[in-house]
């Protein structure tokens, strides 16, 4: 049922209740489900029930003065076919056949608007994601939240919000120093195994190119940041340290033009600290009466709101844990506007959760309770050839996200993501299996990629088998040999048939998903609403010609068709999957 059409019933039920509430102080608010049996007919309402108590009435007698006054009305006549009482009191209505065609004429004229509203029109959203440490390639894990991350954004974008993504860099810590360090060890000639490998350097072989471009003194530059040369000296480790940086920035911009992720800011760790904006934190912290000195080290009381502990800030050697700059960000955030955060996340995060929130809220800056909000993915194991995968050449001790694609692909010898022999290649078909199906789950239940089921071109491949509903729709429309420009007029009264029925259901289904996924957080609903209407059209495909010899009828399943077809572009555009006309 399309939007127009509830608020339509909701209005008629409205209208019905006012003599009935008269004289009370109450304030109903009618509610319209799909009733979990078809047959009980299309849409549910439970009002009478609600104010059967409070009215001193039986709510079956309730339910039949409501009916009665709303099949009164003659606004419910293109709108309303029957309605039926069941059990204690529920209001059970069928709509008529025009006004479920109606998905048809509706979708045809948004087109790839379709589902969209203006709920948040007017809200700056926030959402962070990927955000992994300039020490490697992205692995699988980055994927998952590249791909929940990517879809969520748009989810919001399709509500009306105003959408920021961002990729928060770590680019300063340990890890960097480790980083560093294994690429001072490659450029003199070590190699892990060698007893003057460092023991907690990074293996991967990724490692020595960016040691063998250092000895080159080559220029790299992330997308948005300034060009690094290397000095080519050995015994330079800041050099070392900003080149091994910009390096990986460099390649992780490669795995997310691969992955067709694109972010619209970069936001680095090191620029807190140069800034000052981790030190007026602590200082704020220090001035909110929230912190105290305990064996050297700097503590914060974040027991008082919420954590199982207090936790270290400061630590003897005057170093900062590394929750302090996670809160000094999220003070950033909140200054620049954003009143809507998500953080998407691996599971392994679940710890900072409380102590950040506690810091926001002990500054005392006005920081909502539960700011920001996040989405913590589990974990991907990777199957390929009945085999777990563990690791890749790429990056020593992980699978990457480009292996993924390219595997995907069927690119098995593949040595990068853009060319081959000098030819251009195309990944799409690795990314969009990549993509689809790492939205496929609910975000907290762990996932299996079976690279062998990306690869098959059968119906257990879900992302074949949507895009092939695509491509099934678009080789019926090609025979037609018709103009199109007048399908969105054409008379749907000829579509009666059971299937017909069924698939105009799920196209009106289309943006109270969309609706529900974002309240969520849950782009996996997406992926399984694809997939409903995927097997509803191959269905209605199998049961049904499409370019039969009666006109009107030929007509109206045609425009039937086209209005299928721009919900799966829609859906799958979405989540960043093509949907190519041909398979």
């Amino acid at each position: 049922m399309l939007a127009p059409q509830k608020q339509q019933i909701i209005d008629l039920f409205n209208a019905a209740l006012q003599p009935i509430i008269a004289g009370s102080e109450l304030q109903p608010t009618v509610t319209l489900e799909r009733p979990r049996d078809p047959s009980h007919g299309d849409v549910a309402c439970n009002i009478a029930m609600q104010l059967a108590k409070p009215l001193k009435k039986n709510p079956r007698e309730l339910a039949q003065a409501l009916v009665a006054a709303v099949l009164a009305s003659t606004e419910h006549r293109d709108l309303i076919e029957t309605a039926e009482i069941a059990g204690p009191g529920f209001i059970n209505l069928r709509l008529t056949a025009a006004a479920k065609q109606q998905v048809v004429k509706t979708v045809l004229q948004e087109g790839a608007d379709y589902g969209k509203s203006k709920l948040g029109a007017g809200k700056k959203v926030l959402v962070e994601f990927v955000s992994a440490n300039p020490t490697g390639p992205l692995h699988v894990g980055h994927g998952r939240q590249g791909a929940l991350g990517d879809a969520m954004s748009a989810l919001f974008e399709m509500q009306g919000y105003d959408v920021t993504r961002e990729f928060y860099y770590n680019d300063a810590g340990v890890q960097i120093a480790t980083l560093a360090t294994s690429v001072q060890a490659r450029a003199n000639g070590f190699k892990p195994g060698d007893a003057e490998w460092p023991e907690n350097a990074y293996n991967g072989d990724y490692i020595a190119d960016i040691a063998q471009d250092f000895l080159a003194k080559k220029t790299v530059a992330a997308s948005d940041g300034e060009p690094v040369t290397a000095s080519g000296d050995i015994n330079d480790i800041e050099s070392i340290r900003k080149f091994a940086v910009a390096y990986l920035r460099r390649e992780q911009d490669l795995d997310l033009l691969a992955f067709g992720v694109k972010f619209d800011n970069y936001y680095l760790e090191s620029s807190l600290y140069k800034d000052g904006k981790v030190n007026a934190t602590v200082e704020a912290l220090i001035a909110a009466g929230v912190t105290y000195e305990l064996d050297g080290a700097l503590w914060l009381r974040t027991t008082d709101y919420g954590d199982d502990k207090d936790r270290v800030m400061k630590k003897s050697d005057g170093t900062y844990t590394y929750f302090v700059p996670d809160v000094a960000y999220h003070i950033v955030k909140w200054q620049r506007g954003f009143g809507k955060v998500i953080n998407v996340q691996g599971s392994d995060h679940h710890g900072t959760i409380a102590r950040v929130r506690a810091g926001l809220q002990a500054v005392n800056m006005g920081i909502p309770q539960g700011y920001p909000d996040y989405v913590l993915h589990k974990m991907v194991t990777v199957m390929k050839n009945g085999e777990e995968v563990k690791i890749s050449k790429r990056a020593g001790s992980y699978v990457t996200v480009r292996d993924l694609i390219e595997w995907s692909s069927g690119e098995d010898g593949a040595t990068d993501g853009a060319q081959d022999n000098g030819a251009p290649r195309d990944l799409t078909r690795g990314r969009d299996a990549v993509r689809f199906f790492l939205i496929s789950r609910k975000a907290d239940t762990e996932f299996v990629f079976d690279v062998d089921l990306a690869l098959a071109k059968s119906d257990e491949n879900p992302v074949y088998y949507v895009q092939y509903a695509h491509a099934r729709i678009c080789s019926v429309l090609a025979q037609w040999t018709g103009d199109e420009a007048g399908i969105g007029s054409v008379d749907l009264s000829p579509l009666t048939a059971p299937r017909e029925a069924s698939l105009l259901a799920k196209l009106a289904e289309y943006p109270d998903m969309l609706q529900h996924a974002l309240e969520e957080l849950g782009p996996h609903q997406v992926a399984f609403y694809l997939r409903d209407l995927a097997g509803e059209l191959h269905s209605y495909y199998n049961a049904e010609r499409v370019l039969v010899d009666d006109e009107a009828l030929k007509m109206a399943r045609l425009a039937l068709m086209y209005a299928t077809r721009q919900v799966l572009r829609n859906g799958l555009a979405l989540i960043g999957v093509s949907a190519p006309a041909r398979m």
